[in-house]
């Protein structure tokens, strides 16, 4: 009896055995799919996937790509010149061809041109620029494809919490749509010049380099802001980009299509930076210079002297503390061109109150 369940034993084994050796190979002859799978329906899409899908249809032609050569530079690797080309997005903003972009993406460069959603490659030139605000208007060479001008809608009233759309062109990469939410509103950032942009919008959409110039939409499809900037360690989305307000953007877009410029609250003045203000021990504002017929130059404001002798830091203005220039640019644009301020200056240990003009400096500063 144990000599027969042995041999019953074996035989089950090597059964077992020749199965799971043969399996693969019935398993490619009986279920191998060698002719092309029977699709399997699916329900409709989702109603937030097909509001989102609307969206990008409806939106999408109105994101264009920005391309900007600069003045040709020595190659390392030759002997021969080459241009630098940079490229970002832009919005159209009327049937009249005028592009919102950011002006980092145009600043510093000779030649710019614009692909539309067409395919169409469209030459354009450099309507006017305000370096305060990072932005910048192109009008398109007479383009051959229909315009398609954005929908504008409103930033005073963003919420926390509320859907964001950005579409550009990040790394050269035509037409991309990214989602996110309304992270944060109301930040500052740096500009360009000594001035802060105001009520920077902070979303969570994916914003990368080629991002700046585009689109920051709302659910419904209306631009909200314009993507100008990433906060990242290594230059690539981390989840904190942020966009100019639309109602900032309205506002400076119609300044710059209809004057080239954009009135500039200031005094007149050039400042040293902060951090060479505090290596010396002075709290305050250190005038290197003023411009010419400004306020600050009528007012008897003077700059650092041939010798380099600092005559004149602002230490007040209205009777507020001020540190650094973004701080006195601020109290400026708070007041308005047109207003009286009080400054408070220090020269040489002697303090003194000094009344003058905020006034519109954007032509000064050009000189």
């Amino acid at each position: 009896m144990p000599v027969r369940f042995l041999r019953l034993a074996i035989v089950w084994l090597l059964a077992l055995a020749t199965i799971w050796v043969m399996q693969p190979f019935v398993s490619a002859l009986w279920f191998s799919a060698s002719a092309p799978r029977t699709v399997t329906p699916r329900a409709d899409l989702a109603a937030s996937e097909q509001a989102t899908v609307r969206l990008f249809k409806t939106v999408s032609p109105s994101v264009v790509h920005v391309f900007a050569r600069g003045t040709p530079s020595a190659s390392m690797l030759s002997d021969e010149q080459e241009s630098v080309v940079q490229s970002g997005s832009g919005i159209v903003w009327d049937l009249a061809g005028h592009v919102i972009t950011n002006n980092h993406v145009i600043n510093g460069t000779a030649q710019i041109g614009v692909r539309l959603t067409s395919g169409e490659f469209v030459a354009a030139r450099v309507v006017g620029a305000a370096p305060n605000y990072d932005l910048a208007v192109l009008q398109l060479e007479r383009p051959n494809s229909p315009l398609h001008p954005i929908a504008v809608g409103r930033s005073a009233d963003l919420q926390v919490g509320q859907s964001t759309f950005a579409i550009g062109n990040p790394y050269g990469l035509d037409q991309t749509l990214t989602s996110g939410i309304v992270s944060a509103l109301g930040r500052r950032l740096p500009s360009v010049t000594a001035r802060e942009v105001k009520g920077m919008i902070q979303t969570d959409a994916p914003i990368n380099p080629g991002n700046s110039g585009g689109a920051l939409l709302d659910s419904a499809g209306r631009l909200i802001g314009v993507n100008s900037a990433i906060l990242s360690g290594s230059g690539a989305s981390a989840g904190i980009g942020f966009a100019i307000p639309v109602d900032i953007v309205n506002r400076v877009a119609a300044e710059l299509i209809r004057n080239g410029h954009v009135p500039l609250a200031g005094i007149g003045v050039v400042a040293a930076k902060q951090e060479e203000a505090t290596s010396l021990g002075i709290d305050g504002v250190i005038i290197l210079r003023t411009l010419p017929g400004s306020p600050a130059a009528q007012a008897g404001i003077e700059g650092v002297s041939e010798g380099g002798l600092i005559r004149d830091v602002i230490t007040e203005a209205n009777g507020k503390p001020v540190h650094s220039m973004e701080e006195l640019t601020s109290i400026l644009d708070d007041e308005g061109i047109g207003k009286q301020i009080e400054l408070t200056i220090d020269r040489a240990g002697r303090t003194r109150r000094v009344n003058l003009s905020i006034a519109d400096i954007s032509q000064l500063a050009r000189r």
